[in-house]
């Protein structure tokens, strides 16, 4: 299994520089991959394109950028681009969006967005593999009068959606590479995600998706635990007021969206790691691995280096 840890988040911007040393770090304990949050601030395929460019070795990602307020096109550059930049190690996330920062930010409704999704993932995809679009749908058109393949940007840009409800995971199956699930827990992700979106997938003849699990952790002494877990539930709360984040809380046997921080000692998390395998990830990201400060975070990134050498 692939490990991989998240570098910038929507909460948390670091400088540009503080973020290329820490994914050089990142490298260096063995982890396979470090992935970017799209806010309202950096621009995440630009940063994950400086960022691999200057780590040789490293796989970036987005994780992931809203289809509402963006267009095929656009995407297409950014992302090919980046895969160029890096030397075909990016990879491409894509998120429904949440109604209030859709709304808020950008004045557009949030309407039909898994009607959006489809045709979002229609068009982009040939962008991604050709260079060339001519797609006209309810809620989108995307032609290319001039060709869109960046040069150097192959392989094709891998393309995952931050997808956990029914419809997403249907969509995603369909069109896209894999998902992004965030927040679910392995119970979620073997009764619920897993199976769906690998369904969907089936029926349209594409390969087995990757499952790319998201998962809030970090190491500490067992005397820390429950100090770093209210840490940890200050954090999270506001995924508890998201309806999606909700239900798939709710479908992990959770309460709250702490109770899936995987906190403890390495034992213990290893041992969670192993559990979200058997569940159907393909590939786990930490997220949020300095919420006990930078020894912490240190010691975690040790560990998900030593498990993803042994494979």
């Amino acid at each position: 299994m692939t490990l991989g840890v998240t570098l910038s988040s929507t909460s948390r911007q670091l400088p540009l520089d503080s973020t290329v040393r820490l994914a050089r770090e990142a490298r260096d304990a063995g982890l396979h991959s470090a992935w970017f949050g799209q806010s309202f601030a950096y621009d995440s395929p630009t940063l994950a394109a400086i960022v691999g460019r200057e780590v040789p070795g490293l796989q970036v990602g987005t994780a992931a950028i809203p289809v509402f307020g963006r267009h095929p096109l656009l995407v297409s550059s950014q992302a090919q681009t980046a895969q160029a930049a890096t030397g075909g190690r990016y990879h491409l996330g894509l998120a429904l969006g949440t109604r209030h920062l859709t709304e808020t930010g950008f004045g557009i409704p949030y309407r039909r967005p898994i009607g959006l999704l489809r045709e979002f993932l229609t068009a982009l995809r040939p962008l991604l593999e050709t260079g060339s679009a001519d797609f006209h749908g309810e809620f989108l058109t995307a032609t290319t009068p001039y060709p869109a393949a960046v040069p150097g940007a192959r392989p094709p840009v891998p393309l995952l959606v931050a997808a956990m409800g029914p419809q997403a995971l249907r969509v995603s199956g369909e069109l896209a590479d894999g998902i992004l699930p965030f927040l679910a827990g392995p119970r979620a992700l073997a009764d619920h995600i897993v199976p769906a979106v690998t369904a969907a997938a089936a029926a349209a003849g594409r390969p087995a998706p990757r499952i790319v699990a998201l998962v809030p952790g970090v190491v500490t002494a067992r005397a820390d635990t429950d100090a770093v877990r209210a840490e940890a539930a200050e954090a999270l709360a506001l995924y508890e007021r998201i309806p999606s984040y909700e239900r798939v809380i709710g479908l992990s046997g959770a309460a709250r969206a702490a109770d899936l921080a995987v906190i403890g000692d390495e034992e213990t998390v290893a041992a969670e790691v192993r559990r979200y395998r058997e569940a159907g990830a393909t590939e786990v990201v930490f997220t949020a691995t300095d919420i006990n400060g930078e020894a912490g975070r240190r010691r975690t990134w040790n560990l998900l280096g030593e498990l993803s050498r042994k494979g």
